[in-house]
């Protein structure tokens, strides 16, 4: 198999991780990186990588035929339709964009042109929540009817030392939780209606540092989750499953799923269930699925060179991203209004034309 060309636009953390990837992966590429910030161009021109001072030049220079899009949330569509617009693939971090309509934009780019897009939910290349949502599809929970979710951890202050995480967006919800929600899409389908309440009483930022929700799935599912920043906790997905180095691993749980037939736990795959008549005075057994550790990044790397060469459907396409966001936000606006929240279903007709 030849290597495929990437590049990738935006070298701060999350691009860096990417560029990471495609230099230890022999199947890859990197053509080159577009990058504005001074720290970013040294990086990598340490490393001897091409670097450009915009993705136009990139894109003219390099012609890649996949490309990475880390840059900040408002440019992601813009920077998106540059790619498409010269047939390229493209690989958007999460969120997919800033607000829906820009989402929905991206959706009538993909449409008109044909070109696919994955959306970089990292999580859904994870064998542990591939494995869960195919126990949930054999229907071994039965009707799926509660989900608790905690995404609790501790971000030190000199995180915050960059000043738009201290700003309204740049919070665990947009930043982390968005992650959780994208999980329970993947396995339970679409959201309905969200309720949620924010605070930032102990930081007293304008951005939230703790907060919960409750969202409302189609199919019936309610799902409880919380998040904070602030606090001293394993409970969290990141802590837990082992897909990034730089968190020491804890034996813990995080992500709760119970069902008419069964409940599972995450990220260890337990599954519980009555050997036969369902009745709370009976014994329970469990159950416990194995899967091989992978780099989520790199598997997400793969499926979008099989995505760009048309090989396969994305795995998060641009209108799950969407879902997603539409989730997330509404959940924001639920905390600041005090109000329930609707969630639509996705209409062809909403696209800007």
């Amino acid at each position: 198999m030849h290597k495929f060309p990437l590049a990738v636009i935006g070298a701060g953390v999350i691009g860096r991780t990417h560029i990471e990837r495609i230099l230890k992966t022999p199947e890859f590429t990197l053509v080159g990186v577009a990058e504005k910030g001074e720290a970013g161009r040294q990086w990598c021109v340490e490393r001897h990588i091409p670097t450009f001072e915009n993705h136009e030049a990139l894109l003219e220079s390099t012609r890649p035929q996949g490309v990475v899009i880390a840059t900040p949330n408002v440019t992601h569509v813009d920077v998106a339709a540059d790619c498409m617009a010269r047939g390229m693939a493209v690989l958007i971090e999460k969120p997919v964009a800033d607000t829906l309509a820009a989402a929905e934009r991206l959706i009538q780019i993909e449409q008109d042109t044909g070109v696919p897009v994955l959306v970089g939910h990292h999580r859904r290349h994870n064998p542990i929540l591939q494995r869960a949502r195919q126990i949930i599809t054999d229907g071994r929970l039965g009707q799926v009817l509660s989900a608790n979710v905690m995404a609790n951890f501790y971000k030190p202050e000199a995180y915050f030392d960059v000043p738009w995480r201290r700003q309204a967006g740049g919070g665990p919800v947009l930043i982390n939780l968005i992650h959780d929600i994208d999980m329970l899409v993947y396995l339970l389908g679409e959201v309905r209606a969200v309720q949620g309440s924010l605070s930032s009483a102990v930081r007293g930022f304008e951005v939230e540092d703790t907060g919960a929700a409750l969202l409302e799935f189609a199919g019936g599912t309610q799902a409880v989750m919380t998040v904070s920043d602030t606090t001293v906790s394993p409970w969290c997905w990141d802590f837990c499953a082992g897909e990034q180095g730089q968190y020491p691993r804890q034996n813990v749980q995080s992500h709760f799923l119970s069902g008419t037939q069964g409940s599972l736990s995450l990220p260890d795959l337990d599954w519980w269930r009555y050997p036969g008549e369902r009745h709370w005075h009976r014994e329970m057994v469990r159950e416990q699925s194995r899967v091989h550790d992978t780099d989520v990044y790199v598997q997400q790397l793969r499926h979008f060179r099989a995505v760009a060469e048309r090989r396969k459907t994305p795995i998060c396409s641009a209108l799950d991203g969407w879902r997603t966001l539409q989730a997330t936000l509404a959940l924001l606006q639920a905390a600041r209004s005090g109000q329930r929240q609707t969630c639509s279903a996705f209409s062809a007709s909403r696209n800007p034309t």
